[in-house]
Formats: structure tokens, C-alpha cells, sequence
């Protein structure tokens, strides 16, 4: 289980406020990529708290507001499809993560990043920071920003589904099924689909 060993450190190191920051809607076919981050007060008890792709929607639905109370500070950020089709979909993850930081208020001065890349040909996270690999599963506060960001792409997608309803987004959230497959076959890209993502179609 997540925990706060690795914000520890990084306070004893002379750290005072330590974000954790993470993304999500990086793979689909459609849609925005967002981004969260969120500080989290020392000892804070978050029950339940995990990695949000090893919880269920329900379960990430229910943390979501606990996060949001719980935090010390919180922020979600996001870059739109046509967007990532501009710039691409690394620097779109790094452009949103920077964006959720820099929204904080207070202002992290240490960034704890999920996964290990912090820079792309055009953007980087330029916050002092370190990058955890499968951080989600170690950092309470990057796990945090992880549910932060899914739940707030979820609720997008919900949204679009209601505007673009041929397309079975509520299902799929945007993710290349057999279903969304078969929907862009019979209807063609819409508005929000990332079109550097559908060569193969």
C-alpha cells in the first residue's frame, strides 16, 4: 500500500511542501489526457487509498471527494486531443502534469512524478521533482493524484458520451475496444478523437 515514506524523505531533505502528481488518458483514442496533483499533510489516514487502477470506479469515485478535503492543496489539469495531436502525446503528459503543479495553492517546492520520464522534445517538468516508477503504488500522494486524475477524465468522458453518443464513451472512457473499433468504422472520427492515434484505422 501506498504510504508516505517517500514525502518523508523528501521533508528531511529540507522539502517543505512535497506534491505528488500523476496522469491519466494517455492510451485512448480519444479525448484529453489530464493530470493531477495534490499535497497531502503529514500523517494524513486516507482510508482505502491505492494506485487507482487497482481500484474499482465505485471505490475511486468515493476517495475522491476524501482527497479533496484531505489535501492540503489539490489541483487538476488537463491538454485537449487536438492538442496532443500537435505536440504529441509525451509532451502532452508533461504539459498537463506541469500545469496541475503550477496550479497548486500553496505552491509544492518538491514534485514526487509517476513513472520515469520527466521531459519530452518540448515540454518538461521544470518544478525540482523526482520521478518514482510505479509510484502509484508507493507514494500516498501520488496515488491520490492518480484517482484525482482518472475520476476528473471519467466525468469528461461521461460528458462527452451525452454530446457524441454513437460512440459508446461511457463504456470505454475513449480506450481502443472492439466496440469503439467498430463505432469509429461505422461513423468516422469525431471532434474529440486524437487523429495520430487512429493511422491504423
Amino acid at each position: 500500500m501506498p504510504d508516505q515514506s517517500l514525502e518523508q524523505a523528501a521533508r528531511e531533505a529540507g522539502h517543505v511542501l512535497v506534491c505528488g502528481c500523476d496522469e491519466a488518458g494517455a492510451g485512448p483514442l480519444a479525448g484529453r489526457v489530464y493530470a493531477a496533483a495534490v499535497i497531502l499533510p503529514e500523517g494524513a489516514d486516507i482510508p482505502g487509498l491505492d494506485d487507482s487502477k487497482k481500484l474499482t470506479g465505485k471505490k475511486r469515485e468515493a476517495l475522491f471527494p476524501v482527497i479533496q478535503e484531505k489535501a492540503a492543496a489539490w489541483a487538476v489539469a488537463y491538454v485537449e486531443a487536438e492538442e496532443i495531436d500537435a505536440i504529441d502525446i509525451l509532451n502532452a503528459r508533461m504539459k498537463a502534469m506541469q500545469l496541475a503543479m503550477d496550479a497548486l495553492s500553496p505552491q509544492a517546492d518538491f514534485a514526487l512524478i509517476d513513472g520515469n520520464r520527466d521531459h519530452g522534445s518540448r515540454y518538461a517538468i521544470t518544478a525540482p521533482h523526482r520521478c518514482v516508477i510505479k509510484g502509484d503504488s508507493l507514494s500516498a500522494s501520488i496515488a491520490a493524484a492518480s484517482i484525482l486524475a482518472k475520476v476528473s477524465r471519467d466525468h469528461y468522458m461521461l460528458e462527452m458520451a451525452a454530446l457524441y453518443p454513437q460512440y459508446g464513451f461511457e463504456q470505454h472512457k475513449g480506450y481502443g475496444t472492439a466496440l469503439h473499433y467498430q463505432r469509429l468504422r461505422e461513423y468516422g472520427p469525431c471532434p474529440i478523437h486524437r487523429r495520430t492515434f487512429l493511422k491504423n484505422l
